[in-house]
């Protein structure tokens, strides 16, 4: 059988698979358990490494970052090389830094293979006592779930949106019966009218809703999750499938249950979970009423912009000196380079404009415009898509037509031919724009604090006092300009420097 690589740990491929199975169903089950879980596998003979770290919803995750990707050595994590050697679960205090947890390891067992991992559920000391003290129907109704999991039995967990901190739960044995309902579940049900207690009766008393998805639930075998409108009010519940391979089920609790992948599972209840998402949801459909407003301000915006750039291109017709049609066209030119912007905005519900989109929009508008149909000069944007705050991409828009204009207006009065470049760059925190001419070049003694046009004194305006950055012309073969910046407006270090 071929070996498989995952995270670093060579694996075969069934017991590949049997890892990325275990992997995705594991979210729900952090959630449920409110705790860490980290799988380990034997990266060598004195090392483990971390392949997966799941962190919860409902409960504040005990690490920071993740600890995906760690290896540790057997000093470190002796308990689970003892796991790993073939011991069954163990459960020891333990400190991570500065955390104090109770860490209960899990092994994961294959036929052929023995054990290839373990699955480490790693709980505070103050959660710890309070699941101690929680109900012991939850509480082994729990501990299948994670046997479940590493066995590969959870199916369709993965389409499952998490449980959180405010969420109910209740415990439905085989027989349809509730057997344990927490207090956020009863609190929840309260309010569609279910005041009495639950508990010993048959799932058929709460809505004809939940009866469905529990037994489809129990019929497929798979987690299902439903949202429905009641009362006025937004539930979404979730019907997760328990297993179990002891006879003793959830009235045995109290006694050892020994996993084992080998022996047979069967069918032992359902863990019901019910969420209020009424605000959730009234919040999202104001938050869509809100972008839909903002984004028809700005068709609306765009709309008027090229009204203006239509009265000024009339006005330039009927222009009689060529000076005053140009003056009019370049100006026509900064417009329509923020009607873009605002076009794009209108378009996308995100705030982030791609400014290589804008940049190939500028350039064609800019083509149409102003250059002379009698010289062949070809314009072209290059690099990646680069996303900037709609802020930054319209000051970003009105540079580049400006170092474009620039170009198209000085680099080729003695020329009949020749090229414009805007070329994009990605280097992390900051962004480099470049136009690049292959024209006339910059006059001999040419200054730029001295000698800029009127464009490339609105350039400088924009660089430095509204992207804080540095603005420079070199002359090489042409003129070329860089500009460098950075992506968001937080820090001072932001530069922008230009070659023309």
């Amino acid at each position: 059988m071929d070996d498989a690589v995952y995270g670093g740990v060579r694996l075969s491929e069934h017991d590949l698979a049997f890892i990325k199975r275990i992997v995705a169903s594991l979210p729900i089950v952090a959630d449920v358990s409110r705790s860490d879980l980290l799988l380990f596998c034997p990266a060598s003979r004195d090392q483990a490494k971390i392949v997966a770290h799941v962190r919860p919803h409902s409960i504040q995750s005990l690490y920071t970052e993740s600890r995906e990707g760690l290896r540790l050595g057997a000093t470190e994590v002796a308990g689970v090389f003892r796991a790993l050697s073939g011991a069954e679960r163990l459960e020891a205090r333990d400190t991570v830094g500065e955390i104090s947890l109770m860490r209960d390891l899990l092994p994961i067992r294959r036929k052929a293979s023995g054990v290839i991992g373990v699955l480490a559920v790693e709980t505070g000391m103050l959660a710890y006592e309070r699941h101690r003290r929680r109900n012991s129907v939850f509480r082994w109704a729990v501990r299948q779930l994670q046997r479940m999991a590493l066995r590969g039995e959870l199916e369709g967990t993965e389409e499952l949106s998490p449980f959180g901190e405010h969420d109910g739960i209740i415990f439905v044995d085989d027989l349809r019966r509730i057997q344990y309902t927490s207090g956020i579940a009863t609190s929840l049900y309260r309010r569609l009218g279910f005041l009495e207690s639950p508990i010993g009766r048959k799932v058929s008393m709460l809505e004809l809703a939940d009866t469905e998805l529990v037994d489809q639930a129990m019929r497929t075998g798979k987690a299902l999750e439903r949202e429905s409108e009641r009362h006025g009010l937004t539930w979404i519940q979730k019907a997760i499938p328990v297993r179990s391979t002891s006879d003793r089920g959830w009235k045995g609790f109290w006694q050892r249950i020994v996993p084992g992948s080998a022996e047979q599972s069967r069918l032992v209840g359902v863990l019901f979970t019910i969420h209020d998402a009424t605000e959730s949801r009234r919040t999202e459909q104001e938050l869509r009423v809100k972008a839909t407003m903002i984004q028809e301000i700005h068709h609306r915006v765009k709309n008027n912009l090229q009204v203006i750039a239509s009265l000024l291109r009339m006005q330039a017709r009927r222009a009689d000196k060529a000076e005053g049609r140009l003056i009019l066209e370049e100006s026509i030119n900064r417009i329509l380079s923020v009607a873009v912007v605002h076009e794009f905005l209108s378009q996308n519900e995100s705030s982030s404009i791609n400014i290589r989109e804008v940049a190939q929009r500028i350039v064609s508008q800019t083509a149409q415009g102003i250059v002379d149909p009698s010289k062949h000069v070809h314009l072209e944007v290059n690099g990646p898509s680069i996303f900037l705050p709609a802020q930054r991409a319209t000051i970003c828009a009105l540079a580049i037509n400006e170092l474009v204009q620039n170009a198209l207006e000085h680099a080729f009065e003695h020329k009949d031919e020749g090229r414009v470049a805007v070329s994009l760059a990605d280097d992390g925190e900051q962004v480099s724009v470049s136009v690049r001419d292959d024209g006339e070049g910059l006059r001999e003694g040419f200054d730029l604090a001295r000698d800029a046009s009127l464009g490339l004194r609105i350039v400088q305006s924009l660089v430095q006092d509204d992207l804080r950055g540095t603005f420079e012309l070199r002359g090489n073969e042409g003129v070329e300009a860089i500009a460098v910046f950075s992506k968001s407006t937080l820090g001072g270090g932001d530069t922008w420097s230009a070659r023309e």
